[in-house]
């Protein structure tokens, strides 16, 4: 069984570390007795014939389509559109990728995504698309201050800022107005109630296989593990989990983060999906092995369906059961 993992990490010859989300495929998948390969989207030529052989060109070089393909790149607005190209031409050869182009497509446009949870009735922050020049009176009406400003296509935290006042809020977009004022901006609501912390559910298969707590460091207001927030296991309620499973589903996404905020109230609302979700802090906290759940899901051919909770009594085993130390 081949699997590609589509990443820019070069393969033999890098003199860079691993990213630890590759490392863990590689690992895991050789473990499995599978061939795994890295394949950066960028070395790939995309020619399309009649032909019916399933080869595409790699480096020049016709080589077989693999059995699975598993993007873990970057894909932004700016040279976006070809990484996409490349899973679009694998999935027509044959390629099962997980995730697939559309779906990938529609997450990584946080307003897109956001479109599409609202039409399936699932609750999300208000949220405005930014536009120049600005209507501050609109902004402070319909979504108010503070206010989260996040850029449509920011992953790990990145591109997220909050603005505390009217003020602070023009001071901002005046300096984004200046010099890019050609970037896509949205405005959302601020969830005082998550302020600094959120949920991080991950979803495979129509499952959720995890769940942490993350909260920020230093009082502020983003909580990514990546951007120094610290992480707990953390057990979701029925409702926390329908709504992870009703995102997944609802995005076309086998292989899902999905991110929770505390909503006023006491229930929760989505923050964002991630199509190509990391998991270094889900697997330091929490009972899991992600690259097993996926390669499993992968091996089984399962596709996204009505999940179930493990801890309800369906299986024995409790992944959120936090991880111990050695």
């Amino acid at each position: 069984m081949k699997i590609w993992i589509l990443c820019e990490h070069e393969n033999k010859d890098s003199s860079e570390p691993m990213p630890y989300d590759i490392g863990r495929f590689v690992e895991e998948g050789r473990k499995k007795g599978l061939q795994i390969e890295l394949r950066n989207p960028s070395d790939f030529e995309l020619f399309v014939d009649g032909s019916s052989n399933k080869k595409i060109l790699y480096n020049g070089e016709p080589v077989s389509v693999p059995d699975f393909a598993i993007p873990r790149m970057l894909i932004k607005d700016r040279g976006g559109y070809f990484p996409l190209a490349v899973i679009r031409h694998l999935e027509r050869m044959g390629t099962r990728v997980l995730n697939n182009a559309y779906s990938i497509e529609r997450v990584i446009d946080k307003l897109h995504t956001h479109q599409i949870l609202v039409e399936h009735g699932i609750p999300t922050p208000a949220t405005l698309l930014g536009k120049f020049p600005l209507n501050l009176d609109m902004v402070e009406s319909r979504i108010g201050f503070p206010a989260v400003v996040k850029t449509l296509q920011g992953t790990c935290g990145t591109g997220v800022f909050m603005a505390k006042d009217r003020q602070s809020f023009k001071d901002v977009m005046d300096l984004i107005s200046e010099t890019s004022s050609g970037i896509q901006i949205i405005f959302q609501k601020f969830i005082e109630t998550s302020h600094g912390r959120d949920l991080r559910l991950l979803v495979c298969g129509g499952k959720v296989v995890a769940a942490m707590e993350r909260r920020a460091a230093d009082g502020g207001f983003k909580a990514n593990f990546s951007t120094g927030g610290s992480v707990q296991a953390f057990i979701p309620d029925r409702v926390a989990v329908d709504m992870a499973l009703r995102t997944s589903r609802a995005l076309g996404l086998d292989f899902a983060g999905v991110d929770l905020l505390f909503d006023e109230g006491g229930g929760y609302t989505v923050c964002e999906a991630n199509a190509m979700p990391d998991f270094k802090g889900l697997e330091s906290c929490c009972n899991v092995n992600v690259p097993q759940a996926v390669f499993n899901m992968l091996l089984g051919g399962k596709k996204v369906q009505k999940g179930f909770f493990p801890m309800f009594g369906m299986q024995r085993f409790n992944p959120f059961r936090p991880k111990m130390a050695a």
